[in-house]
Parts: structure tokens; C-alpha cells; sequence
């Protein structure tokens, strides 16, 4: 496919401004910016679907190659031409695939849909084809998983659907669009090795639209980097990471967090980000080592927490099945600590974290604020600690009112715990939040819709501090962003702890994060702290198996290193299990200075790595 000068509209608002790129069979091409930059809109033009989306395309060719030969402009084909085209020649693979794969339906028979339509297979061909696909895309016991629903499966699961529906007619373009961005590590590095395969096998051209770096370096054989709907460098990989040329690519490569860069070192490290002023390029802030922690006594201390749910019944309301959520899971957070809470989704991670909040009662186990056991405190009292633990969750916009002004949203915690009396006083603090994390007070009279994800999780933060909290509880609070804004949050955090003493429970799955923010690190697996220690020792001696496939499916932000290694297979076993039938508690073994791991034994044989 050729691109000549394209240049795409919203009404008289032009978006992308002349842009050209070629891909070729068998090559993947990355198509890398912040949010806003373009990418999207570029791939939504290729397959025409911007026709669709209230967009034009205003100028500039789209040539391309179909399987019958000869070359047609896809910019001005015939709608009725274009359906014949999409789906069979390109496909395309949405970020999000629970909005992209219809509810209603089981999977099998939408992947079947496309060969039917397409090619023209009968139901019987068009189910036998679908079950290779499923099987292609290592999904485990294909038959059973075509007659589930989308809700019925994880969200690497039907990522990989999504996948096997792309692949379905053997096209000769696939476009990707952010296709891991909000997925495990482990669930992504899956992914990642069936798309390499699948372009190997198959000479299939690649389309990697994606923010990710580690992903870039891993994947592309080129680069374009597209800044405010433009495209501002283009290069292969390899030099595009060795000598990025345009100022916003060098700012974009030095806010990726790199794993194995503070090997060694004890400490966590605040390092100063590029931001673009105008069209220059500006080195922010400072380096500092993060020597907040305080050990001579624990803020929070959790002792063999339980926590279970109820998903099963019989007609007589009597539980029959019971998702173990956390089972018997310990350990502390200091005062001025970051304690990094790690492992693949329904490891019980933000049971954890809403359990400390008291949003989830715990079935037993005991939690500890400075001393005191919350579950013996009054009523008021522990209404009370709510003012001290405070939450930043992963997605800002579900998480702020529509309905509220944003400095409504921040006040509240200070109005709700009778913090400050005065409505001047209230508002001034309002105000002096947003500034501490770098808006305008002007901002606080308007709604959340009017700000970027960046900026609404800015504001998270900001309602997340108003009560003075001693500890913060973010929930992958970082994982969604683009990695100049991450760069910017992560730092933003790091600051406040360093003038405050705040202490962070960070619940993430982006081990590059962990590296670069934690003092300690818990490492999590069905429900169980599989391995605990200082970050260092975890990262620089991982002892767990679990730990080793989690650090080493983490793709690295260079070209030059990429990795074919250890890498674990299949998904995580379910957390569900019949009344009666209890797990196995692993014993813990002190193999170092606080570093703990759970001792490996049959149960760890689910751990499959290759």
C-alpha cells in the first residue's frame, strides 16, 4: 500500500495534514505519536471507515495491491467496492475488543461470519476454518471456546478473537491499532509472537499503530512518527532509536522507562522529562534519588488477608463455587514507601487494594493502620481512615462525575470530612491542588469531558491528595496513558511523596513502571504473594518462576535487544474453584535481606514457560 498526501477532515477542522507512507508485504510498519496525533484516524481512512465516523478524506491517494492484482485508489473507491475489500484484502484489529466484537453473538459464528460472506464457505467449512483460527491464536479448547460469548472470556482472550477474525480470509494488510495496549505483559507478549509468526508464515503486511516504544522496538522494520496530525520522521527501527532526528521523537524515546536500567540500584530514581514547547524540545524537572521511606515502623500492616466471592448457587441460595480472590496474603507499607503490587489480571491485585479502602469486607485476616486493627475501630473512626487512604483509580473519566465541575469533584473529600469550614479556604486549596499538579486554577469550573486523559487523571490525583492522605492506593492509574504523559504522572507522584511522605500501594502489570517507582515489590498469582522483597532484588534476582516469565516477556525499548526468550504460556488458571475445595497455601522461604519467596512445588506446574 501506498499513501500519497493525505490529508483527512471533521467538518472544517483538518486533522492529519498530508501524509505519505508505504507498506510492503511481510514488513511490519509502526505508526507511533501521542494521543491525538493522528494514528487512528490515518488507519481509519485506509479502510475507509472514516466515512463513517463524521471524517473525509479531503486529498491524497491511498494505492493499493489487491489479491487479484493491479493497483485501485482506495480513496475513491465505490462504498459497495470498498465492503469487498475490507475484511478480505485488510483487516483490521480495534484496541478495544469488547465495543468491537458483537455480545450477542457466540464467537465462533462471528469469525465465521467474515468466511462466509467473503469466501463463500458453507456453515460447515466456515465453522472447521474457525476452529484452525482459534486453535492459530492459541486459544485453549477451541471447540468449547466457539460457543462463548464475548463477556464469557478475558480481555487477552478476545483480543485474540479479534485476531482470528482479522486473519479469517488471509489478508494481505492487517492494521493493528493499539492492540495490547491495555493487556498483561505476558498476554501481550503472546500476542506480539503470533503476529510475527502470522507475518512470516503468511507474508502478511503489518500496520502496528501503538504508543508503546517496547512494542516498536520488538516489532517494526520501520517507523513513521506522526506529531499534531503530521508526519515528522520517518526511518527504520534500529535508527530511529540509535539517531531520532525530530526534536517530539526524541522527547517521545526518553519518557519510555527502560527495563534493566537501574539494575543495581537500590533506590528509585526521578529522572527529568522532554516536553515540546511549540516546536522545541525542553528538558523539565530534576534527578533526584527516591530516599522517602521511613522502616522503623509500618503505616499499614496486612496480615494473612482472605477475601472471597460467592458466584455459584443452587435453587436454595446455597454457594456452590467461590472466586478466591487473595488467600492468606501479608505484607507492610511504610511510611514514605512505594510498595509495587504486580501480576496478570485476576491475581487479585485490586481486591487488595479496595479491600485497604474498605470498599470489600475481608472474610478474615487482619489490616492494621499504624497500629491499630481497622476491623476492631468504630464505626466513625474507620470512616474517619478513609481520609488517610485514599484512591486513584485506572480509568479517570468513569471515576469524576460528569455531572460536577471538576474542582467540585476535588473538594468533596475536603467538604465530606469537615476539613476545612470556610467555602473560601476550600476553594483556595482547591485551586493550590490543581497548580501542585500543573493545571490552571481556571480549569476547576469545568467538566471532565473538557480535558484529556492525561490532564483527568491529573485531577484524580488532585482529589486524591485534598485529604492529606498517608497513603495512596493507585490502581494501574499509569497504564493507560500515552508514555510522555505517563512520564510526566509517574513524576508528578514521585514529587508529592517526596515533599509530603505519602505512601503508595501501586498496582500495576508494567514492570518497566515498577522499576523505575517502587522500594519494594510484591509479585502476585492466584491470589497468593508468590514473591516479596526490595525492588532491586526482585528485578536483579528473581527467584519465582512466575517473576522470571513476568520480567522476561516485558519487551525491552530496543531495537537491539530484542528478546526470544522465556515467555509464559497459556492464561492464568481461574481463581474459581467449588465450597470445599481450599488452594494451597505456599510457605514462604527467606532467601535474602526481606526478599521472600513462595517455596515452587506441583502447584506451580500451571506455570508453563517456553
Amino acid at each position: 500500500m501506498s499513501i500519497r498526501s493525505l490529508s483527512v477532515a471533521f467538518g472544517g477542522t483538518t486533522v492529519v495534514h498530508d501524509v505519505s507512507l508505504d507498506v510492503r508485504a511481510g514488513q511490519t510498519l509502526a505508526i507511533v505519536g501521542e494521543s491525538g496525533s493522528g494514528k487512528s484516524v490515518t488507519s481509519l481512512a485506509t479502510t475507509r471507515l472514516i466515512d463513517y465516523s463524521g471524517g473525509r478524506i479531503t486529498s491524497g491517494e491511498i494505492l493499493f495491491r489487491p489479491r487479484e492484482g493491479g493497483r485501485i485508489d482506495l480513496a475513491t473507491l465505490p462504498s459497495d467496492r470498498m465492503r469487498h475489500i475490507r475484511g478480505r484484502d485488510i483487516a483490521m484489529i480495534f484496541q478495544e475488543p469488547m465495543t468491537s466484537l458483537n455480545p450477542v453473538f457466540p464467537v465462533g459464528a462471528q469469525i465465521g461470519e467474515a468466511l462466509r460472506i467473503h469466501d463463500r464457505m458453507s456453515e460447515r467449512q466456515a465453522r472447521a476454518r474457525a476452529l484452525d483460527l482459534l486453535r492459530m491464536v492459541r486459544l485453549p479448547d477451541a471447540d468449547a471456546m466457539m460457543k462463548r460469548y464475548p463477556h464469557q472470556l478475558s480481555g487477552g482472550m478476545r483480543q485474540r478473537v479479534m485476531i482470528a477474525i482479522a486473519l479469517a480470509c488471509s489478508p494481505r494488510l492487517i492494521i493493528a491499532d493499539e492492540p495490547t495496549t491495555a493487556l498483561d505483559v505476558t498476554i501481550q507478549a503472546q500476542i506480539l509472537a503470533i503476529l510475527q509468526d502470522l507475518k512470516t508464515e503468511m507474508d502478511t503486511a503489518i500496520v502496528f499503530i501503538t504508543h508503546d516504544m517496547g512494542v516498536v522496538a520488538q516489532m517494526a522494520d520501520d517507523v513513521v512518527v506522526m506529531w499534531k496530525g503530521r508526519k515528522v520522521e520517518e526511518n527504520d527501527v534500529r535508527s530511529i532509536f540509535a539517531v531520532p532526528a525530530h526534536p517530539y521523537t526524541r522527547a517521545l524515546l526518553s519518557a519510555v522507562p527502560r527495563l534493566g536500567s537501574r539494575r543495581g540500584e537500590p533506590l528509585p530514581e526521578r529522572t527529568p522529562v522532554i516536553v515540546m514547547e511549540g516546536d522545541e524540545a525542553r528538558e523539565v524537572g530534576e534527578r533526584r534519588l527516591q530516599d522517602t521511606a521511613n522502616y522503623k515502623a509500618p503505616l499499614i500492616e496486612v496480615r494473612d488477608l482472605v477475601t472471597r466471592f460467592d458466584v455459584g448457587h443452587t435453587l436454595l441460595g446455597r454457594a456452590t463455587h467461590r472466586v478466591h480472590a487473595v488467600e492468606g496474603v501479608s505484607f507492610t507499607i511504610h511510611p514514605g514507601e512505594t510498595l509495587a503490587l504486580v501480576g496478570e489480571s485476576g491475581s487479585g491485585k485490586s481486591t487488595i487494594g479496595r479491600t485497604l479502602q474498605q470498599l470489600l469486607k475481608p472474610d478474615s485476616g487482619t489490616i492494621t493502620y499504624r497500629g491499630a486493627d481497622i476491623a476492631a475501630m468504630p464505626e466513625a473512626q474507620r470512616r474517619a481512615l478513609r481520609e488517610k487512604i485514599q484512591y486513584v483509580f485506572q480509568d479517570p473519566f468513569a471515576s469524576l462525575d460528569p455531572r460536577r465541575t471538576v474542582g467540585y469533584s476535588i473538594a468533596e473529600p475536603i467538604i465530606v470530612h469537615n476539613l476545612l469550614a470556610r467555602s473560601e479556604a476550600v476553594e483556595t486549596r482547591v485551586h493550590a491542588l490543581l497548580q501542585r499538579v500543573g493545571l490552571s486554577p481556571a480549569m476547576s469550573s469545568r467538566y471532565p469531558h473538557e480535558f484529556s486523559g492525561g490532564q483527568r487523571q491529573r485531577i484524580s490525583i488532585a482529589r486524591a491528595l485534598a485529604s492529606s492522605p498517608d497513603l495512596v492506593i493507585a490502581d494501574e492509574s499509569v497504564s493507560a496513558l500515552d508514555v510522555s504523559i505517563q512520564a510526566q504522572v509517574i513524576n508528578l507522584l514521585m514529587d508529592i511523596q517526596y515533599e509530603r511522605g505519602v505512601s503508595y500501594l501501586f498496582i500495576t502489570h508494567d514492570m518497566s513502571v515498577v522499576e523505575k517507582v517502587a522500594h519494594r515489590v510484591a509479585v502476585m498469582y492466584l491470589g497468593q504473594i508468590v514473591e516479596i522483597g526490595p525492588r532491586a532484588e526482585v528485578f536483579d534476582n528473581p527467584r519465582h518462576p512466575y517473576t522470571q516469565g513476568l520480567l522476561a516477556a516485558v519487551p525491552v525499548a530496543d531495537p537491539a535487544q530484542r528478546r526470544h526468550g522465556v515467555r509464559l504460556l497459556g492464561d492464568i488458571p481461574s481463581p474459581v474453584r467449588k465450597v470445599g475445595d481450599e488452594p494451597v497455601r505456599h510457605e514462604m522461604i527467606e532467601v535474602g535481606p526481606g526478599h521472600l519467596v513462595a517455596r515452587v512445588d506441583g502447584a506451580a506446574g500451571a506455570l508453563r514457560t517456553a
